[in-house]
């Protein structure tokens, strides 16, 4: 019970931390509406043939590559709480609590994964913008998928935020990582119109799961259109294979980081 208590005390810290810190609700809008509004609507003319595949016009499909967008972004962040605690001490008095280190862990990753869930869902605003139609029932559907998916990221980043000691240090490895997972990913281009070469990272990526899922569930492809799901080996995926490619890469990486909390000095 004490481990239980101790994650959803740390859980419910770092909710509160953020939903306190009114700048950065404020600000975590303006990447996506540039991509979504700007960078969307200035592609959208060289993209015409993208609506001749997929039935929908370039900003229709790029914006579930914008909500995984937030949610990467976000998730994978999320370790910085850890480097900040560090630095300010707080990390060391939880460590030398009599608690499991597993549940800080474990407390950081659900914890991270709500408030990236939460911030993918308040990008449901743009939908009327967007002209695409969304159903309650694909809302309902979107939370769980954008958890599995925040969930997984985070773990990466709590996993990589256990072994770095500074602030700086964290940043610098987090933008290295972050951008080439968003851009080797269906976020902004089908896979199947990428060369072979460059087809093969995108596949291994787990981004492209989470951003192929959330693409099923927001966009129904058109009659006579094939399916919005990445190809694998002449194999279209759905999004429950998805989703069970980035729970099991999810759940690794939560193993790592608890292992790696347990190890801490």
């Amino acid at each position: 019970m004490s481990n239980l208590r101790a994650i959803y005390i740390i859980w419910y810290r770092d909710i509160l931390r953020f939903w306190r810190d009114r700048a950065r609700l404020v600000t975590s809008f303006a990447q996506p509406f540039l991509f979504l509004v700007i960078i969307g609507t200035g592609l959208s003319s060289g993209m015409a043939l993208l609506g001749g595949a997929t039935g929908y016009n370039y900003i229709q499909y790029m914006y579930p590559g914008i909500i995984a967008m937030v949610v990467l972004f976000t998730g994978i962040m999320g370790g910085v709480s850890i480097v900040w605690d560090r630095e300010f001490g707080f990390l060391k008095e939880v460590l030398v609590a009599p608690i499991s280190r597993g549940a800080v862990a474990v407390g950081k990753a659900l914890g991270g994964a709500t408030i990236a869930t939460a911030q993918g869902l308040v990008m449901l605003v743009f939908i009327p913008f967007v002209g695409v139609s969304v159903s309650v029932a694909q809302v309902f559907l979107l939370i769980p998928l954008m958890f599995v998916f925040a969930f997984s990221l985070t773990s990466l980043g709590i996993l990589i935020a256990s072994r770095i000691k500074t602030m700086e240090s964290f940043q610098v490895v987090m933008q290295l990582m972050i951008f080439p997972l968003f851009f080797l990913s269906p976020a902004l281009f089908p896979v199947e119109r990428l060369p072979a070469w460059l087809g093969v990272p995108v596949r291994l990526n787990p981004v492209s799961y989470g951003v192929d899922s959330l693409r099923q569930a927001v966009l129904t492809p058109a009659e006579g259109v094939p399916s919005l799901g990445i190809s694998i080996l002449g194999h279209t995926m759905s999004i429950g294979e998805d989703v069970a490619i980035l729970a099991l890469f999810g759940l690794i990486m939560a193993g790592l980081a608890v292992w790696s909390f347990r190890n801490q000095e």
